[in-house]
This record gives structure tokens, sequence and C-alpha cells, in this order.
């Protein structure tokens, strides 16, 4: 359910581009990440740092997008925000604060180094992400970007993830052997 509400404003965008255009598309996309937030500020939840960041760059890029009637705005949207999130992780992690340790740390037993490189993944990951967004963007139709910014951006993002929960299967303790006593 949390993955449908997150892909919420995506998959509005995806159809509103479908049945009009891009500009409509990029107001039912800031309308609906707006619904999103303040729906989770209602139900009396704290709004995750990402989803106002995501608030802010729809508003900046998609009220350009509207305003100069230039489609390049939003399609540099998710770029901006996968180079922030990238830069997050590994500017954390400079700094000594491993943003996924962090969140699955309570849940998974992983060696510190073993973290440290998932930490480097996942910031590798999203200027990846950036990147391919770009090429897309540049390289290939309005219509074959918007499909490509719902349907490639999440199957890579399961490919992704598929790959790092195999990878962590890998360095996870085995359970089945009783832990030494320390000295």
């Amino acid at each position: 359910m949390k993955l449908l509400f997150d892909l919420f404003p995506v998959l509005l965008f995806f159809a509103a581009f479908k049945v009009w255009d891009i500009y409509v598309a990029t107001a039912v996309a800031m309308a609906a990440t707006l619904a999103q937030v303040a729906w989770v500020r209602l139900k009396g939840e704290r709004v995750a740092n990402l989803q106002w960041a995501s608030l802010a760059v729809i508003v900046v890029f998609g009220g350009a997008t509207l305003l100069l009637r230039d489609e390049t705005f939003i399609k540099w949207k998710p770029t901006v925000l996968y180079w922030l999130s990238g830069g997050l992780f590994l500017g954390a992690l400079a700094l000594g604060k491993n943003l996924v340790k962090a969140v699955m740390g309570e849940a998974v037993t992983l060696p510190d180094a073993a973290w440290r490189k998932l930490c480097v993944a996942w910031g590798i990951f999203f200027l990846f992400k950036g990147a391919l967004n770009l090429w897309v963007a540049y390289t290939f139709s309005t219509e074959a970007w918007v499909s490509f910014k719902l349907f490639g951006g999440m199957g890579l993002m399961l490919l992704f993830v598929f790959a790092q929960a195999w990878w962590m299967s890998q360095h996870m303790p085995d359970e089945s052997q009783p832990e030494s006593p320390k000295p």
C-alpha cells in the first residue's frame, strides 16, 4: 500500500499525460504531490524529508514548466531529486552517518564494511538514475520519457532492491552458528 501511495503522483502524471498533454500532467503531478503531503499531515503523521523535497522540487520545476510552457523543466525534476538523494547518501556517509544503516539497522545485521558499501551503492544508483533520466529526456520523445519515468524508473528500482537484498543476504551473519562470547 505504501508503494502505491508513493507512486500516486507518478501514476496520475502518466495517466494525465496519456489523456491530455505534458502541461496538464505537470499540474496534476503538482496537485497530487501537494495532496499527498496534506494527507500525511491530516493523519497526524510526520512528513518525510524526501516528501518535502519532492514537493519543493515539483513546485519549482513544475511551476517553471507551466509558466514558461517549456517541458524541459519537468524533465529535469526526477534528475534533481535523484541527484539530491544520491548526494545525501554519499555526503552523509562522508560525514560519518550511514543513512541506509540508520533506516534498516534495527531489522538487519551486517558488518560495518557491508553497510558502507550498501550506502555507496545507493548513492551511486541515484546519481546514475539521474543521469539516465536526462539521457532518456534528451534522446527520446516526451512520450517515451513519460513511459520511462514510470516503468523504467520503477523497473530499475525493483531490480536494484532485489540485487541489494541478494547482496545483503550474502553478508549477513550465519544465524545457525552460535555467537562466540566476546572477551
